[in-house]
């Protein structure tokens, strides 16, 4: 008797304990399942990113990879631009840029308007922004009246200035009806002037995308923040030094590297004003400049093409040291790993 109720009692026991196993394997046996459903999101969401971003990848490889790898076999050869490429100089293309003292004047100024362009339109840009920022009459219109110059094509603003800007021209006209005579020059030859010209023009023309991109930052910082700041006590440049200019930071970074990227490739303007041949003695000639004169004007197709090159390679190599470097904090968990 005893050993039946204990037998009945184990078993019951038995019987028990094997639902809860049963429980157990029963909750885990979805485990696969799940695994599975996730791995087929995954494909789903990469086949669905290699559709969407297809076509924007082959436009890509079209005219940025494959123009770039065909200049750079050009490159390779002395070619006049018709037939088919035979004589071939190897690297003496890209070793006579680099030793090129031409090439190595156009690349300094590409590097003091690269400069001058951060340092000059930069704070100005900050502080129209926050002056167009605020409650004042007639905002809307400056605003226009400073973004007007960025949408004007290259063509009129390099013909406007140019003729403004000749020894006869307006600017001096207007200096001398003033009484200012003595001040005027000839702003777009001398040498010693023709630098800072370039830098008016362009500072003149790219303000406006820089102010535009600032006040935009600009209003998508909370107002929350600054009324906070101003309970605590905190005077109008406390706020902008410790709280505007900090938060501003990223819209910041993202226009001066637009910025770079434009100074090392500028040539619409220079080439309009100046003109391939009065740039070099002016002190404003570019690297797409020398690429112009030095490849097609000279009929040496090829040298053309390595100078086509090597401004590729510096603007990359600039390009990933400043989103290394610079736009790191910013590209930080901007992707989400393991979402599907």
């Amino acid at each position: 008797m005893s050993n039946t109720l204990g037998t009945g009692t184990a078993d019951g026991r038995q019987s028990q304990g094997t639902p809860r196993a049963g429980d157990a394997a029963g909750s885990a046996s979805p485990a696969p399942p799940r695994a599975a459903a996730h791995r087929r999101g995954r494909a789903r969401m990469r086949i669905e990113i290699a559709v969407l971003s297809a076509p924007a990848i082959t436009v890509f490889l079209m005219f940025v990879i494959f123009p770039v790898a065909l200049a750079a076999y050009y490159g390779f050869y002395r070619w006049q631009g018709y037939g088919a490429p035979t004589d071939w100089v190897g690297l003496n293309n890209y070793k006579l840029i680099l030793t090129d003292p031409a090439f190595q004047d156009v690349l300094g100024h590409n590097g003091l308007i690269l400069v001058l362009s951060l340092v000059v339109q930069g704070p100005l840009a900050i502080v129209l922004a926050l002056l167009l920022n605020q409650r004042i009459r007639g905002r809307s219109v400056i605003r226009v009246l400073v973004f007007v110059p960025y949408i004007v094509s290259e063509v009129i603003v390099g013909t406007g200035w140019s003729l403004m800007l000749q020894s006869n021209g307006a600017v001096n006209d207007l200096l001398h009806r003033i009484g200012l005579g003595s001040l005027a020059a000839d702003w777009i030859a001398d040498p010693d002037l023709a630098i800072w010209t370039l830098m008016a023009i362009i500072s003149w023309k790219y303000i406006g995308f820089a102010v535009i991109l600032m006040l935009a930052g600009l209003q998508s910082i909370p107002d929350e923040i600054f009324e906070a700041a101003q309970i605590d006590g905190a005077s109008y440049w406390q706020i902008q030094r410790r709280i505007t200019l900090p938060l501003l930071g990223p819209t910041i970074r993202i226009w001066a590297f637009l910025s770079i990227i434009g100074s090392l490739q500028l040539f619409d303007l220079v080439y309009i004003i100046w003109g391939q041949y009065v740039s070099g003695t002016a002190g404003t000639s570019t690297m797409a400049i020398y690429m112009l004169a030095q490849g097609r004007n000279a009929g040496n197709y090829g040298y053309g093409s390595a100078v086509a090159v090597v401004m590729f390679v510096i603007s990359l190599i600039v390009a990933l040291v400043y989103q290394r470097f610079v736009l790191r904090r910013d590209l930080r968990g901007a992707v989400t790993e393991g979402t599907v």
